[in-house]
């Protein structure tokens, strides 16, 4: 049997290995790995020749190769902030400047006390996927803030962080004594000991007290919560500026502003009617009316630094901490009804199907005509109740609502279900119910309002050739697609997506799984494949929405690069004072990758509020019996969510019936050797809360019904050493013997 000559590898394929590999290898390896010998590896000399020429890989004096740019297998990385799953991501300490900066999350923390925001480590990296790195964090270099929110108890202090369970005596008892279940700032040591101490700083509360949920997250991830004393003086100065050139009356105009009951931000106010123009017939004339927040925060001011710090608002369940003082936020940049604003607005005509003719931006007074809520709109278009005196105006939004839905099912935008949870509070600060957040119609209107403002925002900008801050959305990585095959492949639900696959691809995939066992299931791991939005200079488009283009434009109150996109539609057409200057354009890179940061900060701390508000309603229903669904397994256990609260809690693999259980990586699921019982991702199983803390946020279920038996499971072992549950203990011992043997 003559062997089969193996193929000399793309150029794609000799770089798509290079980037995955640690550190440098040699020509041997590369050759090696594809197989090649003889006159095949002269040809691999010649590929790599040019390969270096471009500039694409480097060798160093051993004559070892690697992509430019890849990081070796130990490098020294900063932490920089945690995504919105809470893992720790961190940058490369040096890197060229002409290269865009690699990613690194940590998955693994070796060090103790855990690695923090600003600490320097020195981690094992492997990279993932394209400038993708998991990292492992090996020791501390230096520190960061050492501070670390704790809960006061007998003497000791505990972190609210449930990644770190260790107590530490509290070394300097203040002179007002503390009580039990205070809240402390406490310095935390970066050496270990056997009688680990920590230094009292302050303290900033009661876990008694009412909004200690949101209270925690504030100081756990460090938001800022005061003005400066220069910031609030020019936003207390602030007034209506006069009609001009540059600025139209446009107050006549009936615009109404569409938010939640309890919003007081109005930044945005739209309005519709049929096109004049008989040539669009079916055609619909928009006009988006954003508050203009570049005429108050000009770049360099106070005002601009306190917002830039920021990034953005956080919302919690009792409070937002805005991104700008009140006296704008809430007064004079909010479109308010009845009263003059200033505004830039966004003028667009599109055909019956929701195509965009034309649109153009310019400088406004308006006058809001009335404030309406989501829940008052949606019942005028279900027909209930009309908006008395607004009956045209809203019947000319929903028209062109209805006319841009055409278009957003023929661009094909990802369509993943994500219900979102609401936690509703009393007066008091306790939670009274917990629900799921309704989406309907009316929203969805203002949404695509918004999305078309946007992309007219971007696409004025790029045609104009100025600079842009773009929202980017990057398709999902070659990895994260296999790991999404091999999944779907393991439940009977063949995806066959390519590394080209397109938003409409994955939506059929949601289609097929929709109203089946498996629906909850695979709109997790699609979520989970997808890339994550950021900032950024570059543009790269929009996946998710399957745009081109698109910048954020449509709330400037609340995020600051919608500011900047402002600044520059003021310079590129002309518009007077605020524009984006030359200083800002130099910073873009920088000012992305820290507002991309900040909003990720955002997220993780409103969603570990609403973790502590949840922990705490179902603090005193410790030992009641729940339903829940698997929404994830890894080699310790499984997490559940409970479909009631849409709270998450996790299973520890030691409270599963005694068997030995394994892990299917690609089918998400554990699975008992001898049982052949299987707990997989989307199963509805019955659970019994355990433990619940509501300081941490953490809860723990033990499972008491639940899990299919499948004869002859098939076990795929994962790359990892899998730790498996024993049966008893003569049995470990037993095991043990037998590896010493």
């Amino acid at each position: 049997m003559v062997k089969k000559k193996a193929p000399i590898p793309s150029m794609d394929e000799l770089m798509a290995y290079l980037s995955q590999q640690s550190g440098k290898v040699g020509k041997r390896e590369v050759a090696r790995a594809f197989g090649l010998k003889g006159d095949d590896k002269v040809v691999l000399k010649q590929m790599l020749k040019e390969l270096k020429s471009d500039g694409q890989v480097f060798y160093d004096k051993g004559k070892r190769l690697a992509v430019k740019g890849a990081l070796p297998d130990r490098t020294n990385v900063e932490i920089t902030g945690t995504d919105s799953d809470g893992e720790l991501i961190a940058r490369p300490l040096e890197w060229p400047g002409d290269l865009p900066m690699p990613q690194i999350i940590i998955v693994k923390d070796k060090i103790n006390p855990p690695a923090g925001v600003g600490d320097i480590v020195q981690a094992k990296l492997t990279p993932v996927g394209n400038n993708l790195y998991e990292g492992e964090a090996l020791r501390r270099l230096t520190a960061g803030d050492n501070h670390m929110v704790c809960v006061f108890e007998n003497g000791f202090v505990t972190s609210v962080d449930r990644r770190l369970k260790q107590a530490f005596r509290l070394k300097n008892l203040p002179v007002e004594r503390l009580n039990n279940r205070d809240i402390v700032i406490a310095d935390i040591p970066m050496v270990r000991s056997r009688f680990p101490e920590a230094t009292f700083v302050r303290k900033i509360g009661s876990e008694t007290d009412p909004y200690a949920a949101t209270l925690i997250s504030i100081y756990l991830h460090n938001l800022p919560v005061m003005f400066s004393k220069a910031g609030e003086n020019e936003a207390g100065k602030a007034t209506v500026p006069a009609k001009s050139k540059y600025r139209e009356d446009l107050t006549a105009v009936p615009f109404v502003t569409i938010d939640g009951a309890d919003a007081k931000d109005f930044d945005d106010a739209v309005w519709a009617e049929p096109d004049a123009d008989k040539s669009n017939a079916g055609g619909w004339h928009i006009m988006v009316a954003i508050a203009d927040v570049a005429w108050y925060v000009r770049s360099g001011d106070a005002l601009d630094m306190d917002a830039r710090m920021r990034g953005n608002s956080v919302y919690f369940p009792d409070r937002v901490i805005p991104m700008l003082p009140e006296a704008l936020s809430n007064k004079m940049c909010s479109l308010q009804p009845n009263q003059k604003r200033a505004a830039m607005v966004c003028e667009v005509w599109i055909d019956k199907t929701g195509h965009k003719i034309r649109h153009t931006f310019r400088r406004a007074l308006i006058k809001s005509a009335r404030r309406l809520t989501y829940d008052e709109v949606q019942s005028a278009m279900d027909g209930k109740t009309p908006v008395v005196g607004l009956e045209n105006e809203l019947s000319s939004l929903t028209g062109a609502y209805q006319a841009l839905l055409k278009k957003r099912k023929r661009r094909g935008v990802l369509e993943i279900d994500v219900p979102e949870r609401q936690v509703i509070l009393n007066d008091k600060g306790v939670v009274i119910d917990i629900k799921k957040r309704e989406i309907n119609d009316s929203n969805k209107l203002i949404e695509e309002l918004m999305i078309l403002a946007n992309v007219s925002a971007a696409e004025t900008l790029e045609d104009k050739g100025w600079a842009t801050m773009y929202r980017v959305h990057d398709r999902p990585s070659a990895e994260k697609i296999e790991a999404l095959n091999a999944f779907l492949s393991s439940i009977g639900h063949s995806g066959n997506l390519r590394e080209s696959a397109t938003p409409n691809d994955f939506n059929a995939v949601l289609k097929r799984a929709d109203k089946t066992a498996k629906d909850f299931a695979v709109n997790e791991f699609v979520l989970r494949s997808q890339s994550q939005a950021v900032y950024s200079p570059e543009n790269i488009g929009h996946f998710g929405l399957a745009l081109q283009r698109y910048a954020h434009f449509t709330s400037p109150i609340r995020r600051y690069a919608d500011i900047l996109v402002h600044r520059a539609l003021i310079g590129a057409l002309k518009l007077g004072e605020g524009a984006l200057t030359d200083e800002e354009v130099k910073t873009f890179e920088d000012t992305a990758r820290h507002i991309s940061y900040m909003e990720r900060q955002a997220a993780s701390a409103e969603q570990d509020a609403i973790d502590r508000y949840i922990a705490g309603y179902l603090v005193d229903k410790v030992g009641a019996k729940f339903k829940a669904r698997i929404s994830s397994v890894n080699t310790f256990g499984l997490f559940v969510r409970l479909d009631a609260y849409g709270a998450d809690g996790f299973v520890p693999l030691s409270s599963l019936a005694n068997d030995y259980y394994e892990i299917d990586e690609a089918g998400a699921k554990l699975i008992g050797r001898e049982s052949g019982r299987v707990f997989a991702c989307g199963d509805m199983v019955d659970v019994i809360l355990k433990e619940c803390v509501p300081v941490t946020g953490g809860m723990v279920f033990d499972i008491i019904g639940g899990g299919k038996k499948e004869k002859g499971a098939c076990v795929i072992k994962a790359k990892s050493k899998m730790p498996v549950k024993h049966k008893n203990k003569k049995e470990k011992r037993m095991k043990g013997k037998r590896k010493r043997g």
